[in-house]
């Protein structure tokens, strides 16, 4: 295959992955009935706005509420008001959002409904800081976090500990209405009380986790902080609380959808897909490496797959950041994968997040050719060094081999292929 030819393919299995975790596809056929009552559209992330848009394109009846968006990711709605705030770090506009929230679902009764769309990135959107923690002291912490290399599940533990609105407190606020949350899942294992911190879900993990966590990755925190932890004062409700056994929740769109349009789109083309796993974690370089290994036993050996054939996954890995260079974890993971190749012929890859911002720069990934390594070398650029420094967005910029979507408006977290010819 031609290598113009494989970047092509590899783009359209991006394409049909997003495509199909759509909010106007996966949305519609899980709305409730109209309420008795009012019904009440609250949400965040970074589907929020296109969730919101698709709740309103098919709603029969009465409408209104608030959804936070990250900047950029907004949409045209005409009864559900649209905030765009900061993500992955949260803003005043995030936190202003989340208050206001928190003061509509005041007052609702029995016979509304409160409608919670959610998807990832709503952790950082939807900041709202527990009684005597300061939007700075959170913003601090969540730095940190993001450079540690913490797990989606440890950063969205702690996150909870320190909210007044996540970890199910949300869903207490709106008590007696009845909640219906609809979820776009970013997270591996596709567990609802981690998506987006879960603002309406019980929380089965505890200050204590909360704790050991930032332990565990040497994150300092103030005074204040530590005794909100250590004296249980941002203790979570967990599920045997009543008030939640009225609510429902329905996860939308996955990884696995995604991972599943791309083989169908890979079969169309004649190239067998094989899909390896839909959660994958750890560290990217890592995580690249071995795919790379993988990828050289099947160009060289034939096993454990033929070739034609495309190496398929999704998950969520992890950069812990040493050096000072731009790139998130999927040009990271790219990176790795091709020093570790070096220059493998008929071995063509690409890696980007579905949300179209691979961490907080404005491409989504990369796509790495066989001739990758000896075009930058001619360019003076050393992929080993660029990898220590954490510059995988330096080094396929200055190939020309970032992929730049835009917002996609959802978020099913990383997406792999690997295609060996």
């Amino acid at each position: 295959m031609h290598p113009i030819k494989a970047r092509e393919l590899l783009l359209e299995l991006f394409s049909r992955a997003t495509s199909a975790v759509s909010a106007d596809k996966c949305l519609p056929a899980f709305l409730p009935a109209p309420p008795m009552g009012r019904t009440l559209v609250i949400g965040a992330g970074k589907g929020a706005a296109a969730m919101a848009k698709a709740v309103e394109d098919h709603w029969q009846g009465d409408l209104g509420g608030l959804v936070v968006t990250r900047y950029g990711h907004g949409a045209d709605c005409r009864r559900i008001e649209v905030v765009e705030a900061a993500h992955p770090v949260p803003d005043e506009a995030g936190r202003r959002a989340a208050g206001r929230i928190m003061d509509m679902v005041k007052g609702l009764t029995e016979d509304d409904l409160v409608l919670c769309l959610i998807s990832g990135g709503g952790s950082a959107l939807l900041a709202l800081p527990a009684d005597g923690i300061t939007l700075e002291q959170k913003q601090a912490v969540n730095k940190a976090l993001l450079k540690s290399g913490a797990t989606i599940s440890e950063m969205n533990c702690v996150r909870k500990h320190f909210s007044a609105i996540k970890g199910g407190r949300l869903a207490l606020a709106c008590a007696p209405a009845r909640i219906v949350t609809l979820l776009i899942s970013d997270v591996p294992g596709d567990d609802p009380g981690v998506i987006a911190s879960g603002p309406t879900l019980p929380d089965p993990t505890t200050c204590s986790d909360a704790l050991a966590i930032l332990r565990k990755y040497g994150i300092d925190i103030p005074a204040n902080m530590e005794r909100h932890l250590s004296s249980n004062a941002g203790e979570t409700p967990k599920p045997d609380d009543a008030r939640f056994a009225r609510n429902s929740h329905h996860i939308i769109a996955t990884a696995q959808q995604a991972l599943e349009a791309a083989a169908d789109a890979a079969r169309q083309a004649g190239v067998t897909p094989y899909i390896l796993s839909d959660d994958m974690e750890g560290e990217a370089r890592d995580v690249g490496m071995v795919h790379a290994a993988l990828a050289r036993q099947v160009a060289l050996r034939g096993q454990p797959f033929q070739r034609p054939c495309v190496l398929i996954s999704g998950g969520e890995t992890t950069v812990t950041v040493r050096g000072n260079g731009r790139g998130g974890r999927n040009a990271e993971f790219l990176l790795s994968f091709a020093a570790s190749l070096k220059g493998l012929p008929g071995v063509h890859a690409i890696a980007g997040d579905t949300d179209g911002i691979d961490g907080s720069e404005d491409n989504a990934g990369a796509i790495y050719q066989p001739d990758s390594i000896t075009r930058a070398e001619k360019l003076g650029l050393r992929a080993r060094a660029m990898l220590d420094n954490n510059d995988g967005y330096g080094f396929f910029s200055a190939l020309g081999d970032l992929v730049v979507t835009g917002p996609t408006r959802t978020n099913v977290n990383d997406f792999r292929a690997i295609l060996i010819v």
